[in-house]
Order: structure tokens, then C-alpha cells, then sequence
């Protein structure tokens, strides 16, 4: 016989598992459902973004054209010698600071000089030739050409003129009978061959002043000659045509050069030369006189001015641009001839403005978007943008006047229709 209590006890006790069980997955269960519920109601309230914020303002904004633009020399050129010849000194090297007339280079002028010596020589006979020419007709230095003052020609005069006053008397005596009509006739003989004798001597009073034109004019040739000589001497020294700084200096001593040979590069670096171009529908807008603001990549932080000096007369045909020049301060020489730089051309007026802090926009493919905070949530919104003012940047359009922009805080954590705390 089967005994009932040890039976009842098991099955009491398998029964008490089996709710303790039951009661355990009931409670899980539970559990999880309150964790669900918490997320959603979490989900359901929205987190408060701080922020801090800045209005918009309104004012005058000194307006500018902004352009680039390529700094060249104010003057640049290649220095050549006059003469050829073998260099032998060099000055200057690359960097190096010249004033105008300063020496670049020295050219051998050892035959030069001899030239020189064999035609003051030549010089000195033909000014001999010419005094002794000029004594020949008793012509004094700087004196003036009389051929009545030349001796010859005076004694030929004067028995010229004895000979017509005889001949003269001897017209009275013959009509008187006191001289017979051949001693008449022998007497006008004797003037007519002292009349061709007096201008025979004129004429070579003049072939001999001809003798002197001639030695003068070899005299000046020889002169010419001369100061050739002395020029080539002197172009052996070839000195710096401008002031400026050496960019290029390609000569070495003892080498030949020639009139095409360059001895060195030399630019003027103050004022420089920015070459802007300017679209045309923008032309109006220009006039000489105007002042320039400029950056380079090289000094970022800093500005050159300058004015604006020449504009060109025409369009660019390809580019519709017109082609402006300004000159810009370079006093302690830190701009350089071929850097790229960004100008600002001021305009005579200021205009109205809207700005914002810069640290409020944000650009992303060429797309800038600022965050507006409006009844304690923020408003994305996409935004115009104008010129740079400082730390402040135009705003044309997507944002009024007065109207708060979100500046920092967690600004990285803000959407649009985010709640915010300022």
C-alpha cells in the first residue's frame, strides 16, 4: 500500500514553483514596460539647447568694390652695356639696394685708352694745321674772315688805287696836250693789269681762307673722334639708370659681353603698380583718385593702401573688363613685384547695412544658414551674405532688423524648431 503523504508533499511543493515562477515573469514584464514608457516619454520632451545670441543691427557701412589684382615694379629694367668688353668687377649682387649712378659693372678699357692717346695726337696736328693756315692769311683767333684785310690783297689794293688816280690826271693832261695819247693808253694798260693782279690776290685770300674751313673741319673730326674715345672709356663703367633693388644679376667677372648683354635686372619697389581688372557693369563706379585697400596671403592681417592713378581707355574685348591701375606704399619694401593680392576700392558714400556677428553663420556647399531665435525656439534659415566689416558680416537677406542670431553655446546641437535657452 502506496503511502499519500509523502505524494501530497511533492506535489505541494511543485505547485509552490510553479508560482514563484509565474510571479517572477510577471514581474519582468513589468519591469520592461516602465523602461518603454520612460523612453517614450523622454522622447516625447524635447531638450533645451543654451545658446547665446546676438541681434542684428542696422547702420552705415562704408561701401567698397572688391577685386584681385597682381602687384608688378613700379619701374623694371634690363641693364645692358654700351660697349662690349670683358667684365672685370661686379658691384652688386641679387638683393642688393642701388641708388641711381651707382657702378653695376666695370668693362676692360685698356684699348680704349690707347684709341684715345693715338687720337689726341691726330687731334694736336690738325689744330697746328689750322693755325698755321690762319697765319697765313693773318687771320686772328675768332676773329672774323676779311679778304680786304689779308696783306696781299691790301698792297694790290693800294697800287690798284695808285694806278687810278694816275690814270685820272693822265685823262686831264692828254685833253691839254700836256701828255701824249700813248703814254695815256700805257697808263690805263698799267691799271687794268694791276686791277687783275688785285683780284688774284683776293681770290686766293679766299681759296686760303678755304684751306682754314678745311683744317677746322679736320680739327672737328678729329674732336668727334675724340670725345668717341672718351665715351667709350667712360661706357666701360656701367652705372645703374634708376634706384631700386637687383632682381637679376646674370654677369660675372671675366666674362665677354655685349650691347645685348644684361648685367643685372633693376625694379623700383616703391610706389608698386597693382593691375586690377574691373567688370563693366562696374566701370561707372571708377575714377582716379579713388583710395584701395589691399590684403596678401603673405600678410593677411594686415592692409596696404594706395589710390587709384590710370585707368585704360578700353574694354577687354574677351574678358568685358577694364584694366585699372593703382599705385600702393611700399615704404619698408614688404610687398613684392608679382605678388596676388585682394583690393577693396572704397566708394564715396556709405549705405545702410544689416550685420551680424560672423561666429552665426554657417556655409556648407556654398549654402550660408544662420539659426534665428524666436519665441524661445530656433529658426534655421538660409542667408544672403554682402561684405566683411571686422567681425561682422552683411546680412542682404533670410534675417530682419533686430532679430537675435544664435552665436555659440551649443549652437552645434541646434535644428530648426529646437528649443532653446538664452
Amino acid at each position: 500500500m502506496i503511502s499519500r503523504q509523502p505524494l501530497t508533499l511533492s506535489v505541494y511543493a511543485l505547485l509552490l514553483s510553479l508560482v514563484a515562477l509565474a510571479s517572477a515573469c510577471g514581474g519582468g514584464s513589468r519591469a520592461a514596460s516602465n523602461k518603454q514608457q520612460a523612453d517614450a516619454a523622454a522622447q516625447a520632451t524635447p531638450a533645451i539647447v543654451d545658446v547665446t545670441t546676438a541681434a542684428a543691427i542696422k547702420r552705415e557701412l562704408p561701401r567698397f568694390i572688391e577685386a584681385t589684382g597682381s602687384l608688378a615694379a613700379d619701374e623694371q629694367t634690363d641693364v645692358a652695356p654700351p660697349v662690349a668688353g670683358r667684365v672685370v668687377a661686379v658691384g652688386v649682387d641679387l638683393g642688393s639696394y642701388v641708388g641711381r649712378g651707382a657702378v653695376l659693372a666695370r668693362l676692360d678699357d685698356a684699348d680704349a685708352r690707347l684709341r684715345l692717346t693715338q687720337l689726341e695726337a691726330q687731334a694736336g696736328q690738325a689744330r697746328s694745321a689750322v693755325r698755321q693756315a690762319e697765319a697765313r692769311i693773318g687771320l686772328g683767333s675768332g676773329q672774323a674772315f676779311d679778304p680786304t684785310r689779308v696783306a696781299e690783297v691790301r698792297a694790290a689794293r693800294a697800287a690798284l688805287d695808285l694806278a687810278e688816280t694816275q690814270l685820272r690826271r693822265f685823262e686831264r693832261l692828254v685833253e691839254s696836250g700836256d701828255v701824249s695819247r700813248s703814254a695815256y693808253d700805257q697808263q690805263r694798260a698799267q691799271r687794268e693789269q694791276l686791277r687783275e693782279q688785285y683780284e688774284a690776290q683776293l681770290a686766293a685770300a679766299r681759296q686760303n681762307y678755304a684751306g682754314v674751313q678745311t683744317a677746322r673741319a679736320a680739327v672737328a673730326a678729329a674732336e668727334a673722334q675724340l670725345a668717341q674715345a672718351r665715351k667709350a672709356i667712360a661706357d666701360a663703367t656701367v652705372y645703374a639708370p634708376i634706384s631700386g633693388y637687383v632682381a637679376d644679376r646674370p654677369a660675372d667677372v671675366g666674362e665677354y659681353v655685349t650691347t645685348s648683354s644684361k648685367i643685372a635686372t633693376i625694379v623700383r619697389t616703391n610706389p608698386l603698380r597693382l593691375r586690377i581688372d574691373i567688370p563693366e557693369q562696374l566701370i561707372s563706379l571708377i575714377t582716379p583718385g579713388q583710395g584701395v585697400s589691399i590684403t596678401t596671403s603673405a600678410y593677411a592681417d594686415r592692409n596696404f593702401a594706395g589710390r587709384i592713378v590710370r585707368l585704360s581707355p578700353n574694354v577687354t574685348a574677351v574678358s568685358r573688363t577694364l584694366t585699372v591701375e593703382a599705385e600702393v606704399e611700399n615704404i619698408q619694401n614688404l610687398l613684392k613685384p608679382g605678388q596676388f593680392a585682394t583690393v577693396r576700392i572704397a566708394q564715396a558714400r556709405p549705405e545702410p547695412a544689416l550685420l551680424i556677428p560672423a561666429r552665426a553663420i554657417r556655409t556648407d556647399q556654398n549654402v550660408s544658414r544662420v539659426f534665428v531665435i524666436k519665441d524661445g525656439r530656433a529658426q534655421e534659415r538660409v542667408v544672403q551674405l554682402g561684405q566683411t566689416e571686422g567681425e561682422l558680416v552683411e546680412i542682404k537677406s533670410g534675417v530682419g532688423d533686430g532679430e537675435l542670431v544664435a552665436t555659440g553655446g551649443n549652437i552645434e546641437q541646434l535644428k530648426d524648431g529646437a528649443a532653446v535657452r538664452q
